[in-house]
């Protein structure tokens, strides 16, 4: 039975869900909102928060950041990406506020450096984002760091030999892949879950689900149809500023989802058929024969 360990716990099929909250950047650039949404999710009940890290000049063309776009940085797109990237102080803090919590993070990192600068925090594992999943130098690269921790995968907008090509890269040991859809919000006609058995069966990994959808339903048929680990983003309140807050769960959804996540799990069961001592006291009252 393919497995990882997170940070200890042994993750893979036939275990308990792994749930991380991604903060993402729906901390909008706000140290003490990163440990209000580090707070959420340490008291819903999660296994871990993410981060996302970029080198803003080597991930975004020149080109790029500097088209208009008005926002509270400044009035381009280099202005927001450099205002919503957390730098030295600010991960020391997240370091050290989730070691007192007891919480283990990750982040998910768009460039060489990024990986190189996560790298110095010993964070439980590596999370390459979808948008990552062709870069085969990061890749590589990210693997060449993470050394036996695992590297979890997010395989949205990738065709089956893009996907091919980068297990081929990181390899099978210690990966985890997880389907996802990478519109934000997702609809739903697009999640198409049954691609999580697809995966597993193509590449014999441990799979979950990173999910953007507005709601609770494909998450949880994630976890009935096997998911390792459910990724989704978290908010303080999706109707806040931000690109995406209206594709992550408040407080309360994922306080409710982690709560339906162990209702689902016990309710699963092992598959083994038998009949219950309170089924039989029911049998001997409404069966005529046999009972």
């Amino acid at each position: 039975m393919a497995q990882v360990r997170i940070n200890g716990t042994p993750v893979g099929d036939g275990l308990p869900c792994f749930f991380i909250a991604e903060i993402g950047i729906n901390h909008n650039g706000d140290i003490n909102m990163a440990k209000k949404l580090i707070e959420v999710a340490n008291a819903a009940g999660c296994h871990a928060v993410k981060f996302q890290k970029r080198t803003v000049d080597v991930v975004y063309t020149a080109e790029e950041l500097a088209k208009p776009r008005e926002n509270p940085f400044g009035d381009t797109n280099g202005d927001l990406k450099r205002g919503l990237e957390f730098g030295l102080e600010e991960y020391r803090e997240i370091d050290r506020y989730c070691q007192e919590l007891e919480i283990p993070w990750l982040a998910s990192c768009w460039d060489e450096a990024s990986v190189d600068f996560i790298d110095q925090f010993n964070v439980c594992c590596y999370k390459i984002a979808s948008a990552s999943l062709t870069d085969d130098a990061l890749l590589a690269h990210t693997r060449a760091k993470a050394g036996n921790r695992p590297v979890v995968l997010s395989t949205g907008m990738s065709t089956l030999a893009q996907v091919d090509r980068a297990v081929e890269i990181l390899g099978k040991n210690n990966l985890v892949l997880l389907h996802t859809c990478s519109t934000y919000p997702s609809p739903y006609e697009e999640i198409n879950l049954r691609t999580m058995l697809t995966l597993k069966e193509r590449y014999g990994v441990p799979v979950g689900y990173s999910g953007h959808e507005s709601g609770l339903a494909p998450s949880l048929g994630a976890v009935g149809m096997g998911a390792c680990i459910v990724e989704r983003h978290i908010t303080l309140d999706r109707a806040m500023w931000g690109s995406d807050q209206a594709a992550s769960l408040g407080p309360s959804g994922v306080i409710r989802l982690l709560r339906d996540i162990q209702f689902l799990e016990t309710a699963l069961g092992d598959g083994v058929k038998r009949v219950s001592d309170k089924e039989k006291e029911i049998a001997k009252k409404l069966r005529r024969v046999g009972a």
